[in-house]
């Protein structure tokens, strides 16, 4: 006897309170799903699929069975939009049963097989058959939510999604829209590639200073835009800085208050994720609505923090709090900023790791004469210290959070001591 799991978001069953009303950019379409496991592994991985913020519009039904049962359940009700079947049936069974799987399904139904056998040929006579996907086990969640995604994709929409990047200060003063700057510029200049940076600490932001430049418009026109706000609004307010890099500034200024609601940011950011490879989001020291949604929903976030009490509590926050609502996205990234302050008394680096239960991604040590001849200048450190070691660290950096190629850490320079040095778990 099949046992059945109702995992929609609409029923009564216990749900998430803060990722249920969280309406991610990269949300899966409204479809239903039923899933048919044999195994106590399967039911778990599609159990903890309904948490993710980006299936919170998906109706998911799970059934303890195999493809008999899908059968069986089908032959008198409607198919879902997707029936996913574990099987351990041998190729030429396989086959067999979907075949009385194609008799009771809708028209516009779509199926994934889940096997555990490694055979070119039957993926091949499944995929001519009309099976969307054949997955072999084990399979992750995050394979999963990708494999519904791929499915049920827009296939006349151009546009691919870019990486979003978004960056985070655990107080104020750590260095975080300074490193995301310089990141930034870093990934336009290395990787050639379309970047935008976009400041989204309106009253108080600097990259019109970091980068001195002075636009007249920029995300706040946007924002309070009362018209329609596209691809082509958008690039209007875009400040080209060099041939890969634009910069969407904000307003830095106190003529107004800057309350609105997450939808309103949440396109812009989706109509830069679909313009370009790199999006890189200098968050503000905030935390709202907006704020909180942004972060959950962007590829990776990186939290920079100083090694001093009010850095680990709220660093320690940020991380608990972002694993939770990003149960299947990797973890923030930790950058240790301002090491070696003179006079100025620290947490060790392994204390402080180690109450968090992170390692470090980056430690940067203190160096106000590169960092304050840069800020002074209005330019980026790797542009005006192209062989220091800070730029070689931001280079290595980024190859990290973009999942690029492996990065070197020969040569480590007079900062080779600093324990921890690119270390993540």
């Amino acid at each position: 006897m099949s046992t059945e799991y109702n995992s929609d978001r609409k029923s009564g069953t216990k749900k998430n309170s803060d990722s249920a009303f969280i309406k991610s950019k990269y949300s899966l379409p409204g479809v239903s799903v039923h899933a048919f496991c044999i195994t106590d592994t399967l039911c778990s991985v599609v159990e903890k699929s309904k948490i993710d913020p980006k299936m919170s519009q998906i109706s998911i039904t799970f059934t303890k069975g195999s493809i008999a049962e899908a059968v069986s359940m089908f032959s008198n009700s409607a198919t879902p939009d997707l029936i996913i079947v574990q099987t351990k049936l041998s190729p030429g069974e396989i086959l067999q049963s979907l075949g009385a799987l194609a008799d009771v399904c809708d028209s516009n139904t779509k199926v994934i097989v889940i096997g555990d056998t490694h055979d070119v040929t039957l993926y091949k006579e499944l995929i001519a058959n009309g099976v969307s996907e054949y997955l072999i086990e084990p399979l992750s969640v995050k394979d999963l939510i990708g494999v519904i995604g791929k499915i049920f994709e827009d296939n006349t929409e151009e546009e691919s999604f870019g990486q979003t990047i978004s960056f985070i200060g655990s107080k104020g003063g750590v260095g975080s829209s300074t490193i995301a700057h310089n990141c930034a510029f870093s990934i336009a200049s290395i990787f050639a590639r379309g970047t935008v940076l976009a400041d989204l600490d309106l009253p108080y932001g600097t990259v019109n200073i970091n980068f001195d430049r002075d636009p007249i418009k920029g995300i706040s026109d946007a924002i309070y835009a009362s018209g329609k706000v596209d691809k082509v609004f958008i690039d209007q307010l875009l400040l080209s800085y060099t041939d890969n890099l634009s910069l969407l500034t904000a307003p830095s200024m106190l003529d107004r208050t800057y309350d609105f609601d997450s939808d309103v940011i949440c396109r812009i950011l989706d109509i830069l994720q679909r313009s370009c490879p790199f999006t890189i989001i200098d968050m503000p020291h905030l935390w709202n609505h907006w704020t909180r949604d942004i972060l959950v929903s962007s590829d990776t976030v990186v939290i920079t923090t100083t090694l001093d009490l009010p850095g680990l509590r709220n660093s320690k926050n940020l991380i608990d709090v972002l694993k939770r609502l990003r149960p299947n996205d990797k973890p923030p990234y930790l950058i240790l900023n301002q090491v070696g302050m003179p006079k100025r008394p620290e947490i060790s680096i392994d204390d402080f790791c180690g109450s968090l239960g992170v390692e470090s991604s980056l430690v940067i040590p203190f160096d106000s004469a590169i960092f304050g001849i840069a800020a002074n200048y209005g330019k980026m450190i790797c542009d005006i210290y192209p062989k220091s070691s800070i730029t070689k660290m931001f280079s290595n950096f980024i190859h990290i959070i973009t999942d690029s190629v492996t990065i070197d850490k020969s040569n480590q320079g007079i900062y080779g001591k600093i324990r921890n040095f690119f270390k993540r778990k």
